[in-house]
């Protein structure tokens, strides 16, 4: 988690019996186990008294350091710190491990571990010299994905040694942390978007200007109520408590659509088009958040984010850092769907104008196409980014793809082809520019601008 330790986790000895010990005897100490026995026997055959000695001190040595160390009672803390816990794709987290001595005995040599997936990068190990009584040990290591998701890391353990290395114990402890790596997140250009104009923009200046930012709407007083906006004028003229209720102003909304369907995308790994539309998904929800906009992320099976406001759109009744939060979480773990089409996303649209709507979507067959003309009559305004998975794979275009992009903008879409290798920020400049060519020659299909 960030900003602090996980609740601290005590690792104590384990009670099981002699036998666990014993396993935990190094090469060393099996070596001096068997020359003892080896060397006993022979003094046994050869009436050797010496030899006998000598044989049972080379045995006796590794049995006495592993009860030794079986018996040790040490006590100590470990804590796991991230920072940061929520990380993009190809960036470096790094993690700060630390231990406590909680006992009032110093400890001899400890090895700590900590289990990572080989995603992130090789197992690290530390070696912590003797700690002191209540003493305590800070040790860090960074870790890095280029694939996004959800990683488990812990738990942390401690192999515990004796100073002649015959016996080496491994202690666990049974808290772990979560890293989240997130789609990396591109800079877009600040741009004119259709849809603007019910919220932030001009035409959220313009009703300002007919009203106030603070609309000044009376209501009954109610137990609680701050005395500071009673309004006394309505107070007089109604005959009781009033107090201002003030009218928050709409936000313009916008509606982010992502294709999972898996027969709409070929190819996997981190430069796929797949990972390229997520990651465009990503950059822009940020995007339109930062603009002031109440942002909805949906896909092809008709689901969202979890925890979204009661109208489906995050950023109205969330801090837009929590939004963000939310939907980089989503698209950390979004996968292929099994569905063949986009039914399910435009039933969740029909409901009436929902703003601006950009789709990130793979490839299409004519049914599909005409799912999506029907979309753009359910938006404000609608860009669509097509990803031709035939250039992505094979850097063959498909023959079909110039065919859908004329569909789209028939049924009054901004449709933007994705070659491989380009950035967002172009594309998006790129979308604007064709949105404002087509309402300038006075075709009701570009949208217009706010």
């Amino acid at each position: 988690m960030t900003g602090g330790g996980m609740p601290a986790a005590t690792a104590e000895e384990d009670r099981g019996g002699m036998r666990t010990a014993l396993a935990g005897l190094t090469t060393r100490g099996r070596s001096f186990l068997a020359a003892g026995i080896a060397a006993a026997i022979c003094a046994y055959v050869l009436g050797q008294s010496d030899l006998l000695r000598v044989g049972l001190l080379l045995a006796v040595l590794p049995l006495v350091c592993t009860a030794v160390l079986y018996r040790t009672r040490y006590r100590v803390a470990g804590s796991r710190r991230l920072s940061p816990a929520r990380v993009p794709a190809g960036s470096e987290a790094r993690v700060h491990l630390r231990m406590d001595n909680v006992s009032r005995l110093p400890t001899g040599l400890l090895m700590l571990q900590d289990r990572v997936p080989y995603v992130l990068g090789p197992r690290p190990r530390f070696v912590l010299d003797r700690v002191e009584a209540v003493g305590r040990r800070e040790v860090s290591y960074r870790v890095r994905s280029d694939l996004r998701g959800r990683y488990p890391l812990g738990p942390l353990q401690l192999r515990l040694s004796d100073p002649f290395g015959m016996c080496e114990l491994t202690r666990s402890f049974s808290t772990y942390d979560t890293l989240t790596v997130v789609p990396r997140v591109e800079p877009l250009p600040p741009v004119r978007l259709t849809g603007e104009a019910k919220g932030y923009g001009d035409g959220r200046q313009r009703s300002l200007a007919l009203a106030g930012e603070d609309d000044v709407i009376p209501r009954g007083y109610r137990y609680g109520d701050d005395l500071r906006r009673v309004h006394w004028r309505l107070t007089a003229r109604y005959g009781e408590l009033m107090v201002r209720r003030e009218e928050q102003p709409q936000r313009s909304r916008c509606t982010v659509l992502l294709d999972t369907r898996g027969i709409a995308f070929d190819g996997a790994g981190p430069d796929s088009a797949f990972e390229w539309a997520v990651s465009g998904t990503a950059s822009t929800l940020v995007h339109m958040l930062e603009r002031g906009f109440s942002v909805r992320l949906l896909t092809d099976t008709g689901t969202s984010v979890p925890g979204e406001g009661a109208d489906g759109f995050a950023g109205a009744s969330q801090e837009s850092a929590d939004a963000a939060g939310l939907m980089m979480d989503t698209l950390a773990v979004i996968d292929h769907s099994d569905g063949t089409g986009l039914s399910r996303a435009y039933e969740v649209l029909r409901g009436g104008n929902e703003g601006l709507l950009v789709a990130f979507l793979g490839d299409l067959d004519e049914e599909q196409a005409s799912v999506l003309a029907k979309m753009r009559q359910r938006s404000g305004g609608a860009i669509a980014f097509l990803l031709d998975s035939g250039a992505w794979v094979r850097g063959t275009p498909d023959e079909q793809g110039e065919e859908r992009l004329r569909m789209l903008r028939e049924a009054g879409w901004t449709a933007v082809a994705v070659p491989p290798g380009v950035s967002l920020a172009d594309l998006w400049r790129e979308a604007d520019r064709q949105r404002n060519g087509v309402a300038s020659t006075g075709s009701t299909t570009g949208g217009g601008t706010s």
